[in-house]
């Protein structure tokens, strides 16, 4: 640390931590972010890897999520090129899919139109011609294929480029180093480390992800915390026949849907969601969801061998309710109590709407410390990759 003393200590070095810095730090706040372990080294590399609208959350209504996380789309395409792709996906649809053909293609329209003038907002539907270019896809009972558009990203090497550009705007990194003991006092937030380090900041913002109440546990005065579930996403990769594209499918068992997609010369096949009610000691993909998403891969592409190289899980944070994970609101939700008025804890959220969660979090910010010389213009800030991932 160049001080021990900040406008805005983050905790959390995940994509929603970093997006606050680099927001933060070209605002001019004097940023230092905290992580216990590795920039994007957790729930920010195990993510389904998409920069998308979220095309299955019109189903549950969140029209406000699709359209801004569409936007977000459109600018992270803008200002990182080198990072995030357009890649097209396919919905193939069944004589016995949930999702009749013109329900698929009256979601798809509104889609687009939620993208507006957006290059990726078409979508077409695949002449019968065409399915023998489908990456050998089954075609029993198959009544229609539609394609459109989405984005694929690196999570963990977008997490360390925005880390890097917040560093760039004078943002400070403190890892790997974990929080002890969070204290309040005259108007001034007191860290301590495990390492025995401490420094004071005017506002915290703690974005430590699925342990966000974990933090809230070492905060003196007592902070009450927001009832969550973790629902863990689960993915595998497979060696064998690579796709050209994204496959939209629906579970044959229970009607989810899972992604088949190329990831680095592999088969990537995800996701799951298994709710906790406790957060679990090892975050990892169980036997059972293992076995679910091989079933999928191999219901959709039974003509192909392959073979299990390896399994990983994240957990997302969801607000406690008693309904399907699947319904639950996606979006990130910002709080903050009464006696602690200059603690933002956050919540949940998408690795495709950082940047909106990063300006919110800044505003809430900027309530407190008031305004700072800007150091950037955070809106046409171009993410490069780390150097060291440059081939």
């Amino acid at each position: 640390m160049s001080s021990n003393s900040y406008d805005l200590a983050i905790i959390g070095a995940g994509i929603n931590g970093v997006g606050i810095a680099e927001c933060a730090a070209a605002a001019g706040y004097r940023v230092l972010v905290i992580e216990r372990k590795g920039v994007g080294s957790e729930t920010s590399c195990r993510s389904s890897k998409l920069i998308h609208g979220g095309l299955r959350y019109l189903e549950s209504g969140q029209i406000g999520l699709v359209k801004k996380a569409l936007r977000a789309r459109r600018t992270l395409l803008k200002i990182a090129p080198d990072l995030v792709h357009p890649v097209p996906f396919v919905f193939p649809v069944y004589q016995h899919s949930k999702r009749a053909p013109w329900i698929l293609g009256t979601g798809l329209a509104l889609y687009g139109v939620l993208a507006g003038l957006d290059p990726l907002a078409k979508f077409r539907r695949v002449a019968e011609t065409e399915w023998d270019q489908l990456d050998g896809l089954m075609f029993d009972d198959l009544a229609a294929v539609f394609q459109y558009w989405d984005a694929q990203t690196d999570d963990q090497l977008l997490t360390r480029s925005v880390m890097e550009s917040a560093q760039r705007c004078g943002a400070e990194l403190l890892c790997p180093v974990a929080v002890e003991k969070v204290t309040f006092k005259q108007n001034r937030y007191q860290i301590t480390m495990d390492s025995g380090e401490q420094l004071e900041t005017s506002v915290v913002v703690n974005s430590a992800g699925p342990w966000v109440n974990e933090v809230l546990a070492c905060v003196v005065p007592e902070v009450k915390p927001v009832p969550i579930h973790w629902v863990q996403g689960a993915h595998i990769e497979l060696t064998g026949p690579v796709p050209k594209q994204i496959y939209y499918l629906e579970s044959p068992g229970d009607g989810r849907v899972v992604f088949v997609m190329p990831w680095q010369d592999r088969i990537m096949v995800g996701t799951t969601e298994t709710q906790y009610e406790q957060l679990p000691e090892h975050i990892e993909a169980t036997p059972q969801e293992v076995d679910y998403l091989l079933n999928v891969y191999r219901h959709y592409f039974p003509l192909h061998k392959v073979s299990l190289v390896s399994s990983w899980a994240g957990l997302r944070v969801l607000p406690a309710m008693n309904d399907n994970p699947f319904s639950r609101p996606r979006d990130t939700w910002l709080q903050s109590s009464p006696n602690h008025p200059n603690m933002l804890n956050v919540y949940g959220g998408k690795l495709t709407t950082y940047r909106d969660t990063a300006i919110r979090a800044v505003k809430w910010c900027r309530s407190r410390l008031g305004l700072r010389p800007e150091v950037a213009d955070y809106q046409t800030l171009k993410l490069v990759p780390p150097e060291d991932a440059i081939s």
